[in-house]
């Protein structure tokens, strides 16, 4: 594995990130699919290893996009590793977003990830079998989720965010 890649290999990582980036702030899990392998293992905060991508968008997807606002990636700060066979990658990256109190008031929500990314040739988008996202420490642990200003009455109990 290479600390930096040539012919846009590192491009595409970060191009990666930003579509799941996407797909988070407008909390589209069909749309998150494509970039996730079927059979991936993911573990975060909350969650030991979850097996299959289902399982993932399960206990983690679900539970933390809805409850969150304004995610994006710190790719400026990004790293990235990439196979001499330019098959295999891991993608390293810093996130912030938008908690969410109780009462409805905003709190930085800031985080890292680690994706073990794959492909089948050079020319292909990269695609995630392992992910590794959680907060940072201090951070709170939950979030709430909010519609115009107001919990809903099935946020009242708490809902921990499962990263």
């Amino acid at each position: 594995m290479k600390p930096s890649a040539a012919n846009g290999d590192v491009a595409k990582i970060h191009a990666w990130f930003e579509r799941l980036a996407a797909f988070v702030r407008a909390v589209d899990f069909e749309g998150a699919r494509t970039i996730f392998a079927e059979d991936m293992i993911a573990f975060g905060t909350f969650s030991d290893f979850l097996v299959g991508r289902a399982a993932v968008e399960e206990k983690q997807w679900r539970s933390v996009w809805p409850n969150i606002a304004d995610f994006r990636w710190n790719l400026a700060e990004a790293q990235a590793l990439v196979s001499d066979d330019r098959l295999l990658a891991v993608g390293m990256a810093c996130f912030d977003s938008t908690g969410f109190e109780r009462d409805g008031s905003r709190y930085h929500r800031p985080g890292r990830a680690t994706v073990a990314l794959r492909r089948a040739d050079p020319a292909d988008d990269w695609v995630a079998y392992h992910t590794h996202m959680s907060l940072f420490r201090g951070v709170p642990q939950q979030s709430f989720r909010r519609e115009g200003g107001k919990m809903r009455d099935e946020d009242i109990g708490e809902r921990p965010i499962n990263d």
